[in-house]
C-alpha cells in the first residue's frame, strides 16, 4: 500500500463494499421518488408529443409506464424504510410532525400506484388509451407537486426537529433537553499484528 502498511495486515470484512447500505436507509431511498416524479411529467410530455408526430402509440408509452413503475417501487421502498426507522426517530422528534410527514408520504405512494395503473391502460387503442394518457398527465403533475411536500415535511423534520440526531451520539429533544446515545455505527476495532 501506498503508506507503508500491508493490506494483509488489516481484517477484511466478510460483506463486499457493493453490498454495504448506508445507514439509515431512508434518506438514501427517498431521493429515488423525487427524481422519478419530476422525470414522470418530461417522459409523458415527451411520449405525447411523439404519439402527435405520428410515432406508434405503444411503443412510446413504454417509457411513461416504466417510469412510473419505478416511480410507484421507490415510493414504496421509502415507506417501508421510513416505517421501519421512525421508531427511533420519534425519540427526538414529536410524534405529531412524523405523523403529518407519514401522512403526505402514504398519499404520494397511492397516488403513484395509481398513476403507475393508469398509465398501463395508456396503452390501449381509442378512447380509453388517449384517456388514460391524458389523465396520466394529470397524475405525473399532481405527483411532483406531493413530492415537494413529502419532502418538504421530510426536510423540516431533519432541518427544523433535528430528526438526524437520532442517528448521532448526542441528541437533542423535542424539549431541548440534550440527551447522550449510542452511536448509529459501532466503531469497529481493526486487529493489527504486535
Amino acid at each position: 500500500m501506498a503508506d507503508g502498511r500491508c493490506s494483509s495486515t488489516l481484517k477484511r470484512s466478510p460483506t463486499p463494499s457493493w453490498l454495504m447500505l448506508p445507514y439509515p436507509l431512508h434518506p438514501a431511498v427517498v431521493h429515488f421518488p423525487v427524481v422519478f416524479a419530476l422525470l414522470l411529467p418530461l417522459f409523458v410530455i415527451g411520449a405525447l408529443w411523439m404519439i402527435r408526430r405520428g410515432a406508434n402509440a405503444r411503443r412510446a408509452w413504454v417509457f411513461p409506464i416504466g417510469c412510473a413503475a419505478a416511480l410507484a417501487l421507490s415510493s414504496w421502498a421509502a415507506v417501508q424504510t421510513g416505517g421501519a426507522q421512525s421508531e427511533r426517530v420519534e425519540q427526538v422528534v414529536s410524534e405529531q410532525a412524523i405523523e403529518s410527514h407519514e401522512e403526505v408520504a402514504e398519499a404520494f405512494l397511492a397516488v403513484s400506484a395509481g398513476v403507475a395503473i393508469v398509465a398501463l391502460f395508456g396503452l390501449a387503442g381509442g378512447t380509453l388509451g388517449r384517456a388514460a394518457r391524458g389523465a396520466t398527465v394529470v397524475g405525473a403533475l399532481t405527483l411532483a407537486g406531493l413530492a415537494a411536500r413529502v419532502g418538504h415535511s421530510g426536510g423540516q423534520l431533519v432541518y427544523r426537529y433535528g430528526a438526524a440526531s437520532a442517528y448521532t451520539s448526542k441528541t437533542t429533544t423535542s424539549s431541548g433537553d440534550v440527551a447522550e446515545r449510542e452511536t448509529a455505527l459501532p466503531i469497529r476495532r481493526i486487529d493489527r499484528p504486535r
